[in-house]
């Protein structure tokens, strides 16, 4: 079993940055694909939107074309991912959660039921 907490959220004007994090347990999550989704408040029945991965098999990484080049997925050797949000914008205002698959598929995983693991979430609030 893999335990996964994300940090890191929180206001912040438009065009600053955030950068959030997502501490994992129970397993070592380099045999593991990360990604983050998000959840925005006025679509709360909707599909997570899928936001970034990186490939347990080589750490490659994967983005929506709405945030590439500004967010930046990355992870360390003590079992956390991270995600640095730059030049954010008020629509990226949702709920980010950090998930992980155990390494089976050499694909980027991009939807959200080929995870098997989820942080609880973090909000990221961004002011206009």
């Amino acid at each position: 079993q893999v335990q996964l907490v994300e940090s890191g959220g929180g206001l912040v004007q438009a065009g600053g940055s955030l950068r959030l994090s997502c501490a994992g347990s129970g397993r070592t999550l380099s045999s593991y694909s990360m990604g983050w989704f998000r959840q925005a408040p006025q679509a709360p029945g909707a599909e997570r939107e899928f936001l970034a991965t990186t490939r347990w098999s080589d750490g490659s990484t994967y983005y929506a074309d709405s945030v590439k080049g500004r967010f930046t997925i990355s992870r360390d050797a003590k079992n956390t991912a991270y995600l640095q949000m730059n030049s954010l914008k008020p629509e990226d205002t949702a709920v980010y959660y950090c998930a992980a698959q155990g390494g089976y598929s050499d694909n980027f995983l991009t939807r959200p039921y080929e995870y098997d693991y989820w942080g609880q979430g973090t909000q990221v609030t961004v002011s206009s």
